[in-house]
């Protein structure tokens, strides 16, 4: 797949979008870093350039200006990447409705929506996934204070995304490494906090018979 001036006119709208927005954590890294590695992701599993460029714009809807900013992608864009955008966004309303009542209701959706919409969340959540393991690494248990949930309620939440993905047409094989990250975080999330704090080696399920 060849990318075209499309894709560059998509990464120019998502950069100017997120400008001013950083990821969760202390070290101010840009937002953009994120919407890159999930893009980065639908392409490596077969995604086409309307799915890559949905990636790129995944959060513009829900955190850079709600329906109006949907409105300016479906006019740019057209309708596919909007409505995977759309499908993406688990609400378009400020201030955020509370974060368990968006989380089931998106689950519900992902459970019928299109494999656009499925490709660009499994890229998504494997990309947040991702960085919560190698920051649980380095932080250990204060690395839940940044997200507007307990560790817990982002354990179940993720675990269920998995579920729901294994039903679906999504490709099994970024499923299968989305499941394989969560996995390792429920693993760390199960150790004792003094083995987190001290450093010490962690038990992996399989290991030592």
């Amino acid at each position: 797949m060849a990318l075209s001036a499309r894709f560059s006119e998509a990464l120019t709208l998502a950069a100017g979008l997120h400008r001013n927005q950083f990821r969760k954590g202390p070290r101010g890294i840009p937002y953009l870093s994120h919407l890159l590695a999930v893009a980065a992701i639908v392409i490596e599993h077969g995604g086409d350039e309307d799915q890559a460029i949905a990636a790129l714009l995944h959060d513009a809807v829900e955190d850079q200006g709600g329906p109006a900013t949907l409105a300016t992608i479906r006019h740019i864009f057209g309708d596919t990447i909007a409505d995977i955008v759309a499908g993406c966004s688990d609400t378009d309303v400020v201030p955020k409705p509370p974060w368990r009542q968006r989380k089931e209701r998106h689950l519900v959706h992902l459970g019928e929506a299109d494999p656009g919409v499925l490709l660009v969340t499994a890229a998504d959540k494997l990309a947040n996934a991702r960085s919560i393991l190698e920051d649980y690494r380095e932080l250990g248990e204060e690395l839940w204070a940044r997200f507007n949930c307990t560790r817990d309620e982002s354990l179940w939440y993720y675990r269920s995304v998995v579920r729901v993905l294994r039903s679906r047409s999504t490709p099994q094989r970024l499923v299968a490494e989305l499941e394989r990250v969560v996995t390792e975080i429920e693993i760390m999330a199960a150790q004792p906090r003094s083995s987190l704090a001290s450093g010490q080696p962690l038990i992996v399920a399989g290991e030592n018979g």
